[in-house]
């Protein structure tokens, strides 16, 4: 698959129900990462530097609730029951950058993420992520519109 960009966990699967949301979006928040920083190494030929800032844009909260509008469509009732789980979490942190409802639906996403990442749902959450972050939606491409 062209945007497969994440490895598959190959530990013992863990009961997802049995651990917290915030834990969920943590796992999360490193697998989209993860994604995300690959994509952009493997389709822009830039310095570490540059590729960080279009990193960072992309994983900030308001951009992952912009990424989660995009695939809250396709969700299936599981996934859509995860991210609400996570989304409504009570967390000790304040968003910075971001609205309140941004910052829940961010937690929400990166929730969902982890669990499908510990899930054993490597295809679907390719096939999410793809979704949430097509190649149109590239900083470069979306800087080249804006011109």
């Amino acid at each position: 698959m062209k945007d497969d960009y994440i490895p598959e966990f190959h530990g013992d699967r863990p009961d997802c129900n049995a651990i917290s949301a915030t834990t969920l979006a943590f796992v999360g928040d490193a697998v989209q990462t993860l994604f995300v920083r690959t994509r952009l190494s493997l389709t822009h030929g830039e310095k570490s530097g540059y590729l960080h800032r279009l990193a960072a844009a992309e994983v900030s909260a308001t951009a992952q609730a912009a990424a989660f509008r995009r695939i809250e469509p396709i969700l299936t009732e599981a996934e859509e029951a995860v991210f609400r789980r996570c989304r409504n979490a009570k967390t000790n942190t304040v968003a910075k950058h971001a609205s309140i409802g941004d910052y829940r639906i961010a937690t929400g996403f990166e929730g969902l993420i982890g669990w499908l990442y510990l899930q054993d749902g490597h295809a679907r959450l390719n096939e999410l992520l793809a979704c949430a972050y097509p190649s149109e939606r590239d900083p470069e491409t979306r800087k080249r519109g804006a011109e």
